[in-house]
């Protein structure tokens, strides 16, 4: 008999912006809670010249981590701290852990790090076409998707990751971006919309 792979429990979060404190709180959060994977979400650092111990906590706690750039740090920036840390930048790419595929994109749609939305989705399918065969999905990316409750702060989400929800039909998109959206879930089709924020959310799957 063959037994049940175990579920994989993630820590996310994201928007802390070189917030040293928050960081090392969410190391000793996700160290406590066990946690099989930490995904960060992009606007890690305050800008691209500040990166200091923004990554050195979790590594130092024995975590995994993936990460995506947000709208304060290039992907240069992302690219540097896997790097140097050993992790990795998921940004077009993706992973698998346990029976779980995860693929990521900015989805920066703003400021001045942004990419269009036909490259958002484009990054996003790229990723997922390597995890496709797995049951189980989770896509990961800094703005929001159009059309959520999430644009009601005013802030008009991602027609790529929009599109990328509806024909790639992940299981859970995690995302950030929207301070005060922080918490929020929603359905958008068969997909679970969470928006992380910094104080971060475990995640099942």
């Amino acid at each position: 008999m063959f037994s049940k792979m175990s579920k994989l429990k993630i820590l996310a979060a994201a928007d802390f912006h070189g917030d040293v404190l928050t960081v090392r709180k969410l190391s000793e959060k996700a160290k406590k809670e066990k946690v099989d994977l930490v995904v960060l979400c992009g606007d890690i650092a305050k800008s691209d010249l500040e990166t200091e111990n923004l990554i050195g906590p979790f590594v130092k706690n024995n975590l995994k981590v993936l990460l995506i750039p947000g709208n304060h740090e290039s992907i240069a920036t992302a690219d540097f701290l896997a790097e140097v840390y050993g992790i990795k930048n998921i940004h077009g790419y993706s992973v698998r852990y346990k029976d779980v595929g995860l693929f990521g994109c900015s989805g920066v749609n703003l400021g001045l790090h942004q990419i269009t939305e036909d490259e958002i989705f484009k990054l996003l399918k790229k990723g997922h076409d390597k995890i496709k065969y797995l049951k189980k999905k989770i896509m990961v990316t800094h703005v929001h998707p159009a059309d959520s409750k999430i644009e009601f702060s005013g802030f008009e989400g991602s027609s790529g990751v929009k599109k990328a929800i509806d024909k790639l039909k992940p299981d859970i998109l995690i995302c950030s971006h929207i301070h005060e959206a922080e918490g929020i879930e929603e359905k958008i089709g068969k997909t679970k919309v969470i928006n992380v924020g910094r104080e971060g959310k475990i995640i099942e799957i």
